[in-house]
């Protein structure tokens, strides 16, 4: 299992236009990923599961994802929510 914290840099935070594109590049993966906010998870594969968390600009998320593509899930979707602007 590969997992890293991170820190959100979207304007928006995790919400719309950015949770669909970070829902569209976890589908691209076959680990299974999971997002931690709070002291809540969810699958990030899932629109409404990621909404639910209510992921703002700044909060720090915990991104872990288990199997064959683990480590290349975890560093993009980490660059995704620390680089988009």
């Amino acid at each position: 299992m590969t997992t890293q914290e991170v820190r959100v840099n979207l304007a928006s935070g995790l919400h719309a236009r950015p949770a669909t594109k970070f829902v569209n590049l976890s589908k691209g993966f076959k680990s299974k990923i999971t997002i931690s906010h709070n002291g809540k998870s969810a699958d990030p594969k899932s629109i409404i599961a990621l909404l639910s968390l209510n992921i703002q600009k700044d909060a720090v998320i915990t991104i872990s994802a288990e199997g064959e593509d683990e480590t290349s899930a975890v560093s993009a979707l980490s660059a995704y929510v620390q680089e988009y602007e």
